[in-house]
């Protein structure tokens, strides 16, 4: 822990390192939210026209007539790449029912259970 008072008491110690677990989980949840609510933001907005996950095969068609927009897709959880890309974002916790008794999100791909709160590749 660079920074910061390393002591020789263990038990301080530990509640220095515990402290500092929460301050970074806290962290890395208002990060994956933003990243959430970014991505969110962006396939809304970009369902019409094309994004980067689906391609830009509706642009042109969008831009002939703009008297016949269609409605807004409904996106998928499946289109959430980078949520996704996370196993505790918000979108990943949502599914979290749809899981088997090997942590996989619906026995799809391999996925990583979370263990002793460190994450490492499934049984």
């Amino acid at each position: 822990m660079s920074g910061q008072r390393v002591t020789s008491n263990p038990h301080q110690t530990l509640n220095l390192l515990n402290a500092r677990k929460e301050q970074l989980q806290e962290e890395l949840r208002t990060v994956e939210k933003q990243l959430y609510d970014l991505e969110t933001t962006y396939l809304h907005d970009s369902s019409q026209c094309g994004n980067v996950l689906k391609g830009f095969e509706g642009f042109l068609s969008s831009m002939k007539g703009s008297g016949n927009l269609k409605r807004p897709r409904k996106f998928q959880p499946e289109d959430r790449l980078f949520s996704l890309s996370s196993v505790t974002s918000p979108v990943v916790e949502e599914s979290a029912g749809g899981r088997d008794a090997d942590g996989k999100i619906d026995g799809s791909g391999p996925g990583r259970t979370k263990t002793n709160g460190f994450f490492g590749n499934g049984p």
